[in-house]
């Protein structure tokens, strides 16, 4: 055991050892009222790494035509790294529960940035196998950036602090992928990508200073252990949050991944221009996880039903907006805001539910992510596939929206009984049980 270790689950006194200066900090800036700076640094670290997901949306024609590819074999490029994050991150999870978190964020900020450089290399297939690479390496680390996030603060700041992290996706949106679209205009597609890169190493360096060495949460000694995590995942709750997180995400990006090629086909917008609207998009996300993060730790499902319902609103004005440029700016705007709104209740709940099990839940959630992500290119082949427009593909998220809704409804209905049982447990003396 190394003299951090000793100093945060020993007696500082008995071994005269010095304190970690970064789990000191952790431990003064836990008590404030103030979110902690590292919060903030993992939400940077998502940015970059998130720049590339967003960036590949605003170049995908480019990479078709640079790649000799159609624009539905580009859109598996999309699929590749969602299925990633999708099949890696939970077996991720579970091997890296013993490991320093600080260790786990930084190796998989190396592999991704890896992943990238050596997918820019090569060809269609070397990067189609690179963004499966990158995928896995992302999952492991927005797995457990969202463990560490919630580690750092008190319980009640839990959705708050996830939507802080989670919020660097938004910033990738408005900033990141917009620039990297912007770069890759000058510089043929491959630039942006290689901002990424230096981003990410940027963002392992300051795991690497700015993070405890050690599992800030000291009061509990003992690490997690597999059995516990995987027992709180059989909870019912937890994969019906699940579903409503696939529904909800695969709703507003099968309209996100091909909103380039619309402003362009349908809309008739400029490419320069392009940037500028997703750009806008990425503006509504932040709002929508500002939202979010206030009402989510209070009224979960208020966040939910109200993203879900004007998720569908929004996607069917997106078909008749999409005829008139400055009609469809606003549209994108708000539908920014309704995509994003639900993200904060959606780990606020998974944190409540699996408790016991924060670390394979949280990396169970950003599957599910990916996985409503990963599907929107398959669904896009298959209404491509019948002759339908591009436009179509805006009706389909609408209807994904529609199906979440119910689904929400029940995860109320059923968490309010628990809150009753527990209530019930509680007038009757008996222990009050973790929400199930």
């Amino acid at each position: 055991m190394d003299a951090t270790t000793t100093t945060t689950h020993g007696s500082t006194g008995s071994t005269g050892s010095t304190p970690d200066p970064a789990t000191t900090k952790v431990a003064r800036e836990k008590s404030s009222r103030r979110l902690p700076a590292g919060v903030y640094l993992l939400g940077f670290c998502l940015f970059a790494m998130g720049s590339a997901e967003f960036l590949l949306a605003g170049v995908l024609p480019a990479m078709a035509d640079d790649l000799d590819v159609s624009l539905s074999s580009a859109g598996f490029l999309i699929t590749a790294f969602a299925l990633g994050v999708v099949v890696g991150g939970p077996p991720f999870a579970v091997l890296s529960l013993r490991w320093p978190r600080r260790t786990a964020l930084v190796a998989t900020q190396a592999v991704f940035a890896i992943g990238v450089v050596v997918g820019l290399l090569g060809n269609y297939q070397v990067l189609l196998v690179s963004r499966v690479v990158s995928g896995v390496a992302y999952a492991g680390f927005f797995a457990v950036a969202s463990v560490t996030a919630i580690g750092l603060v008190t319980p009640e700041r839990n959705a708050r602090a996830s939507g802080v992290v989670v919020s660097g996706l938004s910033v990738a949106m408005v900033a990141g992928g917009p620039a990297g679209t912007l770069i890759g205009h000058f510089t043929e597609w491959r630039g942006g990508f290689w901002g990424v890169v230096v981003l990410t190493i940027a963002g392992a360096v300051g795991c690497l200073l700015g993070l405890p060495a050690d599992d800030p949460r000291a009061e509990h000694p003992v690490g997690p252990r597999v059995s516990r995590e995987f027992a709180a995942m059989r909870n019912p709750l937890l994969w019906g949050i699940y579903a409503i997180t696939v529904l909800t995400t695969a709703a507003y990006m099968i309209t996100f991944n091909y909103l380039a090629a619309m402003l362009t086909d349908v809309t008739g917008v400029r490419e320069v221009w392009i940037p500028a609207v997703l750009a806008l998009f990425g503006v509504g996300a932040f709002v929508g996880l500002s939202i979010g993060g206030r009402i989510s730790d209070r009224r979960p499902h208020l966040a939910l039903l109200g993203g879900a319902s004007a998720i569908v609103v929004l996607s069917v004005v997106m078909v008749v907006a999409l005829r008139t440029a400055w009609v469809v700016v606003p549209v994108v705007l708000l539908l920014g805001i309704a995509a994003f709104v639900p993200n904060p209740a959606v780990y606020g709940r998974v944190f409540a539910i699996a408790a016991d099990a924060p670390t394979l839940a949280g990396a169970g959630t950003v599957s599910a992510f990916q996985l409503g992500i990963s599907i929107t290119p398959a669904l896009a082949a298959v209404s491509f596939g019948q002759g339908a427009s591009l436009t179509s593909l805006c009706l389909i998220g609408a209807a994904l929206g529609a199906i979440a809704i119910p689904l929400v409804l029940v995860d109320r209905s059923r968490g309010e009984a628990a809150r009753g049982n527990r209530d019930a447990r509680s007038r009757d003396g008996g222990a009050v049980p973790v929400e199930r």
